[in-house]
């Protein structure tokens, strides 16, 4: 998948701190909670145990914020599901 329409982030803690982020929403890895995008309502899915935006790819969804969900994303799609679907 091409991530050049993406906004990516990448903080170096102690694991990766991820983020890939669309028009309509943002993929991040399990740093950031669902309870922060839905206070704020945004559109947030979160993948687990990856260390770089390859892993986010392949992996499985986890959590999804409620708007996400209206967007069409599901626990178990592949990030890049939803990053088709966060574009």
């Amino acid at each position: 998948m091409d991530l050049t329409p993406f906004t990516k982030t990448c903080h170096q803690l102690q694991r990766p701190l991820l983020v890939i982020s669309g028009s309509k929403g943002c993929l991040s890895c399990g740093y950031l909670s669902l309870e922060s995008f839905e206070r704020n309502g945004d559109a947030g899915a979160i993948v687990r145990g990856v260390d770089t935006y390859d892993d986010m790819l392949v992996a499985t969804i986890q959590a999804v914020s409620s708007k996400a969900e209206a967007l069409g994303i599901r626990v178990g799609m592949t990030g890049a599901q939803a990053l088709e679907i966060l574009r």
